[in-house]
């Protein structure tokens, strides 16, 4: 994945990139170019870019990294561009980490925050209010089958976490199944299910988490095949359980581990296997929903599945500290036999913002663009795949596409270090080519 590296559309490229794009086609320029765009950025007039950059060094937790020698400032945003404080524009490929899903500064979900905040910024839930009312309709209308109960949060992680704690009094079990490379969250219950050390800090956590297999289509053991990985989800039931698990819970393609998409087959498989061992399914759309794939709304309708509890984040608020948990009227009765509440879940102003995001999603055709951009792309990802042994695959639906860079293609051993270099460069500038053509 070059998430990190997206965000620099326009620069010099460098001699290794000016090497390999030597052998693009002709017509195709080795410098990209970002197409007119109807907007002025205002005058910055804040604190100069260093004087940001050492009031972060000093006050920020240094766990808050920015990955770069120079990062970038951002200033504003407008639509899919952001600007630095210079004026310079970028094309924004990254979206706030697959967040922004309707446009930076999009103007209804603008004129909807900001009615809402002259009316009322911030009320409880133990009052009524509409917009948390009538959102819930709005996003269960947008699921199928009887997932028609809403429970609204603010990240990710938190989604993932309250997914855990109904399942777990839905059922009256307490083992869950993850896999491994999976990603949901840095919660104390969801750093556990994680299934990647990189993110794991050495305490306790995830109790009763047990790791599958993860059916990696390029890399797993058994290709394309998702029912044999399936198998092991019942050995796993079988051996490290007593017979009988809380949830199984996946991400539908996997977003932090790399766009990698779950073998075919595989949900169904794993989804029959945990209801008879009196589990639930639980469906992790933190990135993968809201028509990003393009083919479907959901991504757990890519593989013909209907989970009992499903998470949402990121792209459900384009940017406002927004997520749900939607699920059935049954299991969500199991979280009602104690008081259970969120102080800033179902905000007014979020609810008012998360209301127009929908609007916007279907108004704009967002789900059909990710598909016809996102088909445009990985076919020129394709095409570069097939001249450069250095791309080991190219994966992924609609705008959720991984690249993964190898040694050589025999092997599949990482390409670490040629890709930590300028080496891999001549593919960050091809991918600002296309973008910037799109």
């Amino acid at each position: 994945m070059l998430q990190a590296r997206c965000l620099h559309v326009v620069r010099r490229l460098s001699q290794a990139a000016q090497r390999q794009l030597s052998s693009l086609p002709a017509q195709e320029p080795t410098e990209p170019c970002l197409p007119p765009f109807d907007h002025t950025p205002a005058p910055y007039t804040g604190p100069s870019k260093e004087e940001v950059r050492s009031l972060r060094q000093t006050f920020l937790n240094p766990a808050i990294m920015h990955h770069f020698k120079d990062p970038v400032m951002i200033v504003e945003g407008k639509q899919q561009y952001l600007y630095d404080e210079t004026g310079r524009r970028f094309l924004d490929a990254f979206a706030g980490i697959v967040t922004v899903s309707v446009g930076h500064c999009h103007p209804k979900v603008l004129k909807a925050i900001e009615d809402q905040n002259k009316l009322l910024q911030h009320t409880t839930t133990i009052y009524l209010n509409p917009q948390i009312a009538q959102y819930a309709k709005e996003l269960t209308d947008r699921m199928p089958g009887n997932l028609k109960v809403a429970y609204f949060v603010n990240s990710g992680s938190e989604a993932n976490d309250l997914a855990v704690l109904m399942a777990r009094l839905h059922t009256g079990n307490y083992d869950l199944v993850a896999l491994r490379n999976c990603y949901h969250g840095l919660s104390e219950t969801t750093m556990g299910m994680m299934g990647n050390s990189g993110w794991k800090q050495p305490v306790p956590c995830g109790m009763g988490v047990r790791h599958a297999l993860n059916p990696d289509p390029y890399r797993g053991a058994f290709g394309n095949d998702g029912p044999r990985y399936a198998e092991d989800v019942r050995d796993l039931i079988q051996s490290a359980t007593c017979g009988q698990v809380a949830a199984f819970c996946a991400e539908t393609i996997q977003g932090v581990g790399g766009a990698v998409p779950l073998a075919d087959g595989y949900l169904p498989a794993v989804y029959e296997m945990v209801r008879e061992a009196g589990g639930v399914t639980i469906a992790d759309e933190v990135q993968s929903g809201f028509g990003r794939t393009g083919s479907n709304y959901w991504g757990f309708q890519n593989q013909g599945v209907q989970p009992d509890i499903v998470t949402m984040a990121k792209g459900i608020g384009n940017g406002l500290p927004l997520a749900a948990v939607v699920t059935t009227p049954e299991i969500a009765r199991s979280l009602a036999t104690r008081s259970h509440l969120n102080t800033f879940g179902g905000n007014p102003v979020c609810c008012a913002g998360g209301r127009a995001v929908l609007q916007a999603i279907d108004e704009d055709g967002c789900q059909d663009n990710s598909a016809k951009v996102g088909g445009y792309m990985k076919g020129r990802l394709e095409e570069l795949k097939q001249r450069h042994d250095v791309i080991g695959d190219v994966r992924g639906l609609g705008l959720m596409l991984g690249i993964e860079m190898v040694k050589d293609c025999t092997s599949k051993a990482p390409a670490v270090a040629e890709t930590a270099q300028q080496d891999a460069d001549f593919l960050v500038d091809a991918l600002d080519t296309a973008l910037c053509e799109l």
